[in-house]
């Protein structure tokens, strides 16, 4: 690969093929219009085909599919910015995308157009020459949608092909945008409606057909992929991770075989299995590898209440491209209980492994074991623990886990369970490079607290955070017997961290390990230069050494990083791009930076002398100055109405809070106006849903009451352990009233 100085510019090369001829072939559209008008646009994006979308690697300038190429590897043969250059790397420009709201996008680029989504599944095309906005695509997602959504308003991005621009919205419909305007070819709602699911993943394309899954199985949800046509918007298949009530009938034939690892009334409560992430497409082998989520309720005794491996729960499922027709599963966790999802990124890779070419792939999912399968068998290769786990000992020769006894947390104790609901890697992508073979991996470290109650019913859709989701694995009670994890490498509760790693997956071994303070940071790119590039939660963009993990060059980006960063030529120099809006998932509640900054995409290149954006001082707050003379069992009551439809968002009281704000540092003047807020929804264009379907007046109040009671301790300086105690106590008055 030559450095981008090596490169001869397109428009020299089309002078150079006039002077040698006389005269040379009409300019093609792409090259006549001028950069970034619609002719431009739709003559370049025009062009990705099914044909270029498979030939992804021979177009290097350009990143044209999510995780850049079918093989979704995350690494780029550009190697202008190298090792020896890399410091010479300076900011082009950026551009302020006018959110607060959590960035988890791959901008996709072609000819220095940008397309990328953000919060509330807008869609922006931005010019990457100029760094300005293009146009930008508003969906009109209701800002009441937030008490249907598990994690957050973020959107993972989009998918390009024959010059229309395709994205899922958040209140699950599927768009067709022209590329060239931003005006709308087509939409489908691809949910149902009235049910509590939800579009985050990015779209794939495969042979014609958009692939997209779902989300909401913390809710009553039922897991599919489907398939529409790219030109029509029409339904082509449907693919169901999990088996409906079996006296109506199954959709798909193997359904009745997956239907035979469940038991009771499993539908009633939706089931679970959404693919709300990865989803692959193998162009080889005309097939789509899905990444299928948890189940529905958390704990297989309530959803399944005789045992069972639950299939297609916590699986990677193959299935023809063109039909959707079942071809094989791997289950990563059988009979699922901890939100173990296998929806994490899926990875196609040929590894040279046992004596042949190792045509497979990988995948790190939530479960903590690192595992590699053959793609066209799904045969189990190898596996191995990456992250700190307690749930299970190892893997038998098949690949399925070998649970520690008590990890099921049956008896009514809290259990701490490892890895924690979050996973030993949650959904931000990791990457793969050729020349180490190794994996590098955003993991996380953290213990969880787990407890199944056979007494506590169900809940319904009417709670905010969980609804039949995490009934009964959540600990939600601070009185009940727990069970400790006396590992002293086991993470502390209430403690973690982040761990960028890189894996030797032919070895299933580390080979370097970087210890990040907050467990939530970005995905992942490597390229040709040696380098490895990501954002991190401390609010840095950073680049490392590939082998060593040493960093070698850092910038201020001002809040913390989740999205992944992508690299591609204009016009033969080498640019890399991140978007960087904190939040989603953990980020709305916690962070590691002072203040939460806009919404920004920053650019890079060799010798970039642009300004930096304006770096804000710290938020000046204070504990709200107000008192309660709620009485214990007002307060226990308030902090369990807290837990059902606060905590999920707004995190501890007392805490720094995330994307959303921690209520405890909020003013006298938010709570004498809470009733308006929670349920006038006063808030709404700010995206705080009213709650009047959820909570009553006096509801308020006792959430009101738990709040205040909180602030009253940290201004009085109680000690931590003081203040649970009380509360424990005010929590079982209200659990036996």
């Amino acid at each position: 690969m030559r450095h981008p100085g090596s490169l001869v510019p397109p428009a020299l090369l089309a002078c150079l093929a006039l002077v040698g001829c006389g005269q040379g072939p009409a300019p093609t559209a792409a090259e006549s219009a001028p950069k970034g008008s619609p002719a431009h646009i739709r003559a370049v994006t025009g062009a990705v085909d099914d044909a270029a979308l498979r030939d992804a690697d021979a177009r290097p300038g350009d990143w044209l599919t999510y995780g850049r190429n079918y093989r979704e590897d995350r690494y780029s043969p550009l190697d202008g910015i190298h090792r020896e250059n890399v410091g010479e790397l300076g900011l082009a420009w950026t551009l302020d995308l006018g959110t607060k709201r959590g960035i988890q996008a791959t901008p996709l680029v072609v000819d220095g157009i940008m397309f990328l989504t953000g919060p509330w599944s807008l869609v922006y095309a931005v010019d990457v020459r100029k760094g300005t906005l293009i146009w930008e695509y508003d969906p009109g997602v209701d800002r009441g949608i937030g008490t249907r959504l598990c994690c957050g308003v973020s959107n993972r991005g989009a998918a390009l092909y024959r010059g229309a621009v395709f994205a899922g919205t958040v209140d699950g419909r599927l768009l067709s945008i022209d590329a060239a305007d931003g005006t709308l070819n087509w939409e489908v709602m691809t949910v149902d409606p009235e049910g509590y699911q939800s579009i985050t993943g990015a779209p794939r394309i495969a042979n014609g057909l958009v692939l997209i899954g779902n989300g909401g199985a913390e809710f009553t949800a039922r897991g599919y992929v489907s398939a529409y046509r790219a030109d029509t918007g029409e339904l082509a298949w449907r693919f169901y991770t999990v088996p409906g009530n079996p006296d109506e009938g199954f959709e798909h034939p193997d359904l009745e075989q997956a239907a035979a690892t469940w038991t009771g009334t499993w539908w009633e409560l939706g089931g679970g299995g959404t693919a709300w992430d990865s989803i692959a497409y193998d162009p080889e082998l005309g097939r789509v590898y899905i990444g299928v989520g948890n189940g529905t309720p958390w704990n297989r005794l309530r959803r399944s209440p005789e045992g069972g491996d639950n299939l297609y729960l916590s699986s990677i499922v193959a299935v023809e491209a063109s039909t959707g027709q079942y071809l094989w599963h791997f289950q990563t966790t059988p009979g699922d209980t901890w939100d173990y999802t296998a929806t994490q990124h899926i990875m196609r890779v040929d590894l040279a492994m046992d004596g042949d070419d190792g045509a497979v792939i990988m995948q790190a999912p939530k479960n903590g074991f690192f595992y590699v399968l053959d793609r066209e068998t799904g045969a189990f290769r190898s596996g191995a623990a990456f992250a700190y786990m307690n749930w299970a000992t190892g893997l038998d020769p098949n690949g399925r886990p070998i649970e520690r006894e008590g990890a099921r947390y049956e008896d009514g104790r809290k259990h701490r369970i490892a890895p924690s609901a979050h996973g030993g890697h949650n959904w931000q992508p990791m990457s793969y490079h050729p020349e180490t073979g190794w994996v590098y991996i955003p993991a996380v470290e953290q213990i969880g607290s787990l407890r199944y109650d056979r007494s506590v019913p169900d809940r319904s859709r009417r709670r905010l955070n969980g609804g039949n989701g995490a009934t009964n694995a959540n600990n939600m009670s601070l009185y009940a017997e727990e069970v400790p994890d006396d590992d002293p490498r086991a993470p502390k509760p209430g403690q973690s961290y982040g761990r960028l790693i890189a894996w030797d997956p032919v070895a299933q071994e580390l080979k370097w390990e970087v210890r990040q303070p907050l467990m939530y940071n970005g995905g992942l790119l490597t390229t040709a230069g040696g380098l490895l590039f990501q954002g991190d939660a401390e609010g840095r963009f950073r680049i490392r050494d590939i082998r060593t993990g040493d960093a070698l060059w850092e910038f201020d980006v001002r809040s913390g990083a989740v999205a992944p960063p992508v690299t591609y030529l204009v016009d033969g120099e080498q640019y890399v791009s991140i978007a960087v809006g904190w939040g989603g998932g953990p980020g709305k509640r916690m962070k590691q930076v002072d203040r939460i900054h806009p919404g920004t995409i920053y650019t890079f290149k060799l010798g970039g002398d642009a300004p930096p954006p304006e770096k804000l001082p710290p938020l000046e707050r204070a504990i709200v100055a107000l008192s309660t003379d709620a009485s214990p069992l007002e307060i226990g009551a308030g902090y369990n109405l807290y837990l059902g439809h606060c905590v999920h968002c707004h995190g501890t009281p007392g805490g720094d809070g995330g994307e959303i704000p921690n209520l405890v540092w909020s003013t006298e003047g938010m709570y004498e106006l809470l009733h308006e807020i929670v349920l006038d929804g006063l808030l709404l264009a700010e995206g705080m849903p009213s709650f009047e379907d959820k909570l009553t007046g006096e509801e308020v109040d006792l959430i009101k009451a738990y709040m205040l009671h909180v602030a009253e301790g940290m201004r009085a300086g109680t000690p931590s352990d003081e203040r649970r105690r009380f509360l424990a106590d005010a929590q079982r008055l209200a659990d036996k009233a």
